[in-house]
């Protein structure tokens, strides 16, 4: 028996007690993981193909240990140019180790961004009304060309040269 599974957002074909090795996980070592968006899977002769995921399917593994991958090196030239950079980099991989495949019955975990995203509309729903601010607060918003207007209307003698600030402060 294996599966096709979606793990850290590259496809594994995995089957049970296999070693394989994903981009890192935020689980602690020693945790037991389970992965719910299993593509396809295979029993004998029976294939059942997700569209896009098989409902009920899982595989459940446990996280071995943390670890970088061999080095990486990133190499670029161009030719009759003097162009060349060497750059290199180690990826951060976890160790999984699949405990097995459960063709049908699994419950799906519930993701945790969906519980703040409700917390946030109850709260927002729930916020008073804003209290009106101050004419100063709207005058701050107002551009230096708005406020010289506004001053020339109130007749304030010397605006012209005035400072932000300074017009705000004279037409308060």
């Amino acid at each position: 028996m294996y599966a096709i599974v979606e793990i850290a957002g590259q496809q594994f074909k995995v089957a049970k007690d296999q070693k394989v090795y994903v981009h890192r996980l935020q689980e602690e070592e020693g945790s037991k993981v389970t992965f719910d968006n299993v593509l396809l899977l295979e029993d004998g002769s029976d294939i059942t193909i997700g569209a896009p995921a098989i409902d009920g399917a899982a595989v459940e593994a446990k996280v071995i240990k943390h670890l970088k991958g061999d080095k990486v090196i990133v190499f670029k030239k161009k030719r009759r140019k003097g162009y060349k950079t060497k750059n290199g980099h180690r990826q951060y991989l976890t160790e999984v180790l699949i405990e097995g495949i459960i063709a049908s019955g699994a419950k799906k975990t519930e993701k945790k961004e969906a519980k703040p995203a409700v917390k946030n509309a109850e709260v927002k729903a729930e916020a008073p009304k804003k209290v009106e601010t101050p004419a100063t607060d709207d005058l701050g918003k107002n551009t230096v060309a708005e406020l010289r207007d506004m001053a020339k209307a109130k007749g304030i003698e010397g605006y012209s040269s005035m400072k932000k600030a300074e017009l705000i402060a004279a037409l308060s």
